[in-house]
């Protein structure tokens, strides 16, 4: 089984770079999507359709804002576009496909660097977002979190740690959050269950070349809880093509999982 999750930054010009020719190729399961920037009108057409693949989607009230999708080949028993009420629930950030053996959910958390108003709204969702999965976790289904969570982990997953600390993303208590999130909480980082390298991201500054340079932040995550962490076959950053002219969205982290 394999799962793709990609920040696609607006799904209308990622298909006009060759998204979907590609993720035909892939032959996934099921591929997230976030930052999808569209109304469900506005990508009716076939190019966005994939054969064999149902679409589910969440998105914002805002146009050319936000949201969040997942592809799938499987029929799903359940969908959720929502985990709370809060001010997010406008900005088409999670959605969650239930199928007879696990949960997939895609979801694109805020960012903060805006500033510290916004920087406070993120820390509510993660807030939120916390207690959701404590609650899915004790349903003691497996389950596989994707999305761009808009936070580089440790060291490891940025490449200037030491000037980022003050910098929304790689702040202490969003790292502190992480740590959480794997050590007591009870999910898995899938990439690093199989990958030690300290030199793949997922995010690039479109500033100072730093795109060429590798000088990124990984930022996009892939997490399962311990009861699926067996299952995973192999794990990878996929940077052959750049589906944006942004560099600094140029993201797509693909997870292959043995079959559940």
């Amino acid at each position: 089984m394999k799962v793709i999750t990609i920040n696609v930054c607006g799904i209308r010009s990622s298909q006009k770079k060759g998204l979907f020719d590609w993720l035909k190729k892939t032959k996934a399961d099921f591929i997230c999507m976030q930052e999808t920037r569209a109304l469900e009108e506005q990508i009716m057409d076939s190019c966005f359709s994939l054969k064999g693949y149902s679409r589910y989607l969440n998105v914002a009230e805002k146009k050319g804002y936000s949201g969040v999708a997942i592809y799938t080949k499987h029929k799903p028993l359940n969908i959720k576009t929502s985990f709370s009420k809060s001010i997010f629930e406008s900005e088409g950030r999670f959605i969650l496909t239930e199928y007879k053996d696990f949960s997939l959910i895609s979801v694109y958390f805020p960012s903060g660097s805006s500033g510290e108003e916004r920087q406070k709204l993120k820390y509510e969702f993660m807030g939120h977002f916390e207690k959701f999965i404590k609650k899915l976790i004790k349903e003691k289904k497996p389950l596989i979190v994707c999305g761009d969570y808009n936070i580089a982990h440790t060291k490891d997953d940025i490449k200037n740690w030491r000037s980022n600390q003050k910098n929304s993303g790689f702040l202490l208590e969003e790292r502190e959050w992480m740590t959480k999130l794997i050590n007591k909480i009870g999910l898995k980082d899938a990439f690093r269950e199989k990958c030690k390298k300290t030199d793949i991201y997922t995010w690039w500054s479109n500033r100072g070349n730093a795109y060429n340079n590798n000088v990124g932040w990984r930022i996009d995550y892939q997490m399962v809880t311990d009861n699926f962490c067996n299952k995973i076959k192999s794990a990878s950053v996929y940077k052959e093509n750049k589906f944006c002219d942004i560099s600094r969205h140029s993201r797509w982290p693909t997870n292959e999982y043995g079959c559940v």
